[in-house]
C-alpha cells in the first residue's frame, strides 16, 4: 500500500513539473505586437533575479515560476520589489503581487498593489493605490498608471491627484514625461495651491518652471475673491510668479471690471495687466466701457489707461456719453465725504472729443467726475449744442443724473456764446454774448439761458412780429456793454432781459450796421470741426466742409451807395482849381 502511495505521488510531482507554463494574460498595453507570440529577447536584456527566499513552481500560476519572501528583480538599472513575483521567462515578462515598488534607473519610484512588467518593450502597468514619485518630489497618486520606461513616461486615465508641494492637480488623465518633467493633463483639470485654482480642458504643466501651457477654456480664480478670475482659451501661466500671457477669447475679471483683448498679460500678484489688439474694457457698476489698441489696468490702484485711438462710452439709458482722445485714463477713489465709498473718473488727454445728442465737444483735456457728473474741459475747449457754440479759457459742465442731460455749463475767462440766429436759413447773422465769466443755463436739452459778469459784450438781432403778414420783421441789431448781462432765449431769439453796471445799449437799423459791427473781432464759429454723430470722435477732425453764409446787408449796401452817389454829386459842385 505504501509503495503504491509513493509511485502516485512520483508520478503526479513529475506530472506537474512537466506542465507547459502558460502565457501570461496582460493587460492590452502590454499585449505583444503578434499575438501569442512571445517576443525575443537580446541577450543582456532578460529580467534577472537578484533575491527571493523561494521559488516555486506549480499549479498556482500555470507553470510559471514565482517568488516569495524578500523578492528583488532587476533589468536595464531599475529595480522591482514585491511580495509575490510571477516570472513568465519565455516572454520576459513578470506580475508583482503586493507591495510592489519600481525603482528606475532615473530616480523615479512607482508603488502599487499590483505591477506587470515587459522586459522586452521595458513597459509596466501598476495597479491599486498607485503613487509616482519623481526625483524632486513630485508625488502622482492614481488607481491605474501605464509607464513607459524607454520613452520614460508615465500615463493615467483612471482619474489621479498631482502634488509638487506647491499646488495639487486633480486630472481625469494625464501623460508625464520624466525627462523634461512636463504632464500633459486632459479632460477636466483642477490645480489649487494656497492662493489661486486654475481650472481648465487641456493644459500642459511643466513641473520645473512650474508653467502651465493652456490649450483649451481655462478658468484662473482668486480663492479670496472669486469675482477675480481669467478666463482664456490659450495661453501660459505662471505657478510661481502668477504671471499669465494669453493669446485667445481672453478675460480678465477685476474689481468688477471685465478686460479683453486679442493678446493680453497679467500678474495677479501686482494687479497689472496689459493688453493689445482689440481691447475692451467694461465696467458694468459705473455703466461705461472703454476701447482701444492698447490698454492697461493697475487692479491696486484701480486705474486703467488706454490708447491707440481709444474711446469711452458712459451709457445713459435714452442718450450715451462718447469720448475720445490720444490717451484715455479711468480711476476711482476714496470720496472724501464717506471713505466706504469710492468716486469714478475719466479723463481724456491730447485732442480731446465728446458726443452726446444734445451737446458735442472738444479740448485739450477733458476731465469727468462720472460720479458727480462734474465735466472739466481745458485748453481751447469748445461746445456744441443744436446751432448754438460755447468756448472759453475752460468749461465746466453740470450733467443731471436723472435726467441724463446738462444742467448747466460754467466758463471761467473770455466765455463767448454764439448762436446762428435761423438755423433754417445761411444767413450770416448770428446772437453773440461774451464775457469774463459766464454761466449757461439748459432747459431741458437745449441752451435757454446766459449770464455772463465782467466786460460783458452782446449783439443780438431783434425782430417784431408783424400781425399783417404773421412773419417777423428785421428791427435791427442790438449792440450791448455792460458789467453783467442775462439773457434768454426764446425759440430763435435771444433777449437781453438784464443789462446792469455801466450799461451801455444801442439798436442800429439793418441800414445803418456794417458788416463789422455785427461781430465781435474774436468771432469764431466753426464748422469744420464740429462733431455731428458720434462716429466723429475717432477722428482728430471730421474735417467738414466750411459752411458758406449769405451776407444779409442789403438795406446796408444800398444806404452805402446812395451815400457813395450824394457825395458824388456834393463833390462835383465844388469848384474846381485849375493850375496856370
Amino acid at each position: 500500500m505504501r509503495l503504491v502511495l509513493f509511485l502516485f505521488l512520483f508520478i503526479s510531482s513529475f506530472t506537474l513539473a512537466q506542465v507547459t507554463p502558460k502565457p501570461a494574460q496582460r493587460d492590452p498595453y502590454l499585449q505583444n505586437p503578434v499575438k501569442n507570440q512571445p517576443q525575443k529577447s537580446k541577450p543582456g536584456e532578460k529580467v534577472h533575479i537578484k533575491n527571493a527566499d523561494e521559488i516555486s513552481k506549480d499549479t498556482k500560476y500555470d507553470g510559471n515560476r514565482y517568488l516569495t519572501g524578500n523578492v528583488i528583480i532587476e533589468h536595464q538599472g531599475s529595480i522591482l520589489s514585491a511580495d509575490e513575483v510571477v516570472m513568465y521567462d519565455e516572454e520576459n515578462f513578470v506580475k508583482a503581487i503586493g507591495n510592489a515598488k519600481l525603482v528606475n534607473s532615473d530616480g523615479s519610484v512607482i508603488t502599487s498593489s499590483e505591477m506587470e512588467y515587459d522586459g522586452n518593450t521595458q513597459k509596466g502597468v501598476a495597479r491599486k493605490n498607485v503613487v509616482l514619485t519623481d526625483v524632486k518630489g513630485t508625488i502622482i497618486k492614481t488607481e491605474t498608471m501605464y509607464y513607459d520606461r524607454v520613452s520614460n513616461q508615465a500615463y493615467f486615465n483612471t482619474g489621479g491627484t498631482i502634488n509638487d508641494g506647491k499646488s495639487t492637480t486633480y486630472a481625469k488623465s494625464a501623460t508625464y514625461f520624466l525627462t523634461t518633467r512636463t504632464i500633459d493633463l486632459t479632460g477636466r483639470v483642477k490645480i489649487v495651491d494656497k492662493d489661486y485654482t486654475l481650472e481648465g480642458d487641456n493644459v500642459v504643466q511643466n513641473q520645473n518652471t512650474n508653467i502651465v501651457t493652456i490649450n483649451g477654456y481655462t478658468v484662473i480664480t482668486n480663492n479670496k475673491n472669486p469675482k477675480n478670475r481669467i478666463v482664456t482659451d490659450k495661453g501660459t501661466h505662471n505657478m510661481n510668479t502668477k504671471e499669465s500671457f494669453l493669446t485667445k477669447n481672453s478675460r480678465i475679471y477685476y474689481n468688477d471690471k471685465i478686460l479683453t483683448g486679442d493678446e493680453m498679460y497679467y500678474n495677479q500678484l501686482n494687479g497689472f495687466g496689459k493688453a493689445t489688439g482689440n481691447v475692451t474694457l467694461d465696467d458694468p457698476l459705473e455703466k461705461r466701457y472703454m476701447k482701444g489698441g492698447y490698454g492697461e489696468i493697475y487692479e491696486k490702484k484701480d486705474s486703467s489707461m488706454m490708447t491707440k485711438e481709444p474711446y469711452a462710452v458712459k451709457i445713459f439709458e435714452k442718450d450715451s456719453l462718447y469720448f475720445a482722445a490720444e490717451k484715455i485714463l479711468s480711476y476711482q477713489k476714496p470720496d472724501t465725504a464717506d471713505i466706504t465709498k469710492k468716486k469714478s473718473y475719466l479723463r481724456a488727454f491730447k485732442k480731446a472729443r465728446i458726443y452726446k445728442s444734445n451737446a458735442q465737444g472738444r479740448a485739450d483735456s477733458i476731465a469727468f467726475n462720472e460720479t458727480d457728473g462734474i465735466m472739466h474741459m481745458y485748453t481751447d475747449p469748445i461746445l456744441w449744442s443744436g446751432e448754438k457754440q460755447v468756448t472759453g479759457d475752460k468749461v465746466e459742465a453740470y450733467f443731471n443724473a436723472k435726467t441724463e442731460n446738462i444742467d448747466s455749463l460754467k466758463v471761467i475767462g473770455n466765455g463767448f456764446a454764439i448762436a446762428k440766429v435761423d438755423s433754417l436759413n445761411l444767413l450770416d447773422e448770428f446772437h453773440q454774448v461774451k464775457g469774463k465769466l459766464m454761466t449757461v443755463y439748459y432747459e431741458g436739452p437745449d441752451i435757454k439761458e446766459i449770464k455772463v459778469i465782467g466786460n460783458a459784450e452782446a449783439i443780438t438781432y431783434a425782430d417784431e412780429f408783424n400781425k399783417k403778414t404773421k412773419v417777423n420783421d428785421r428791427i435791427g441789431v442790438n449792440v450791448s456793454l455792460c458789467g453783467i448781462i442775462g439773457a434768454l432765449f426764446d425759440q430763435r431769439q435771444l433777449q437781453i432781459i438784464s443789462c446792469s453796471i455801466g450799461a451801455v445799449a444801442k439798436t442800429y437799423p439793418m441800414s445803418q450796421i456794417s458788416p463789422a459791427q455785427k461781430k465781435f473781432e474774436d468771432f469764431n464759429w466753426n464748422t469744420k470741426d464740429r462733431i455731428r454723430k458720434w462716429q466723429d470722435i475717432l477722428v482728430d477732425s471730421p474735417n467738414y466742409e466750411e459752411i458758406k453764409y449769405e451776407p444779409n446787408d442789403g438795406l446796408y449796401n444800398k444806404v452805402q451807395e446812395e451815400a457813395e452817389k450824394e457825395k458824388a454829386k456834393e463833390e462835383a459842385k465844388k469848384p474846381k482849381r485849375v493850375r496856370k
